[in-house]
């Protein structure tokens, strides 16, 4: 039996619930509230680091979710998530690892900002923008005219650019820039597994509530 260890907000879980979902696989859902779960035994007997998500596979327990990824893509193929043509391949790696080495960081500033928790000073905040806008028009580059990354049919690209794209006009990285790459996030925010794993507002407004108390106990 399949068990996801997770916390709806994080897009770290999100990409892995939404490829269970897209594989069409039988899993349980276990929600940790970050406020300390993961700091009890029985979780850190399955992820001495503390970080979700871990996803259980019968014997096996498996941390980081790039990782998890390749593991159901490799032990549960059907449907794939992967294309198969060399070129394709190279760019839903290109796609996955851009997105994580360079626009989660990039737009940094853009989150604190956009949740709440501060205000970055002007040259960050445009130096983020910058970066965010590269990437994006990156990603469209790869996109070109397709439907998906990989071609015709999704791909894990897709899971993992599709689970931070949607925050981009929120960030103040509008989409509609590239109008082929707000169409790709329009086709997957339609997909079932998308609109399963969307926080709600009310989730949202909740985890800025205990961030700000968080900082404030940080500085009294």
């Amino acid at each position: 039996m399949l068990t996801l260890y997770h916390t709806p907000l994080s897009i770290n879980s999100r990409r892995v619930w939404v490829a269970l979902l897209e594989k069409g696989l039988t899993f349980e859902l276990k929600e940790l509230n970050l406020g300390g779960d993961q700091f009890k035994p029985e979780f850190l007997a399955l992820n001495p680091f503390h970080h979700i998500p871990v996803l259980v596979d019968g014997d096996l327990t498996v941390i980081e979710s790039f990782a998890m990824l390749d593991y159901l893509e490799a032990q549960y193929p059907t449907p794939p998530l992967m294309p198969t043509a060399a070129a394709a391949v190279a760019k839903v790696r290109m796609v996955q690892m851009a997105t994580l080495n360079e626009l989660m960081p990039a737009v940094n500033p853009l989150t604190r900002k956009m949740m709440g928790f501060g205000e970055p000073d002007a040259e960050a905040m445009q130096k983020a923008l910058k970066q965010g806008s590269l990437c994006l028009s990156f990603f469209a580059a790869q996109l070109g005219d397709q439907p998906y990354f990989g071609g015709e049919t999704l791909s894990l690209a897709d899971v993992v650019l599709g689970t931070v794209a949607p925050w981009c006009e929120q960030l103040g990285l509008p989409l509609a820039d590239h109008a082929a790459l707000k169409a790709w996030c329009d086709r997957l925010m339609a997909r079932e597994a998308w609109q399963t794993t969307a926080p709600t507002p009310e989730m949202i407004a909740a985890f800025r509530e205990r961030m700000r108390q968080l900082m404030a106990q940080r500085q009294g």
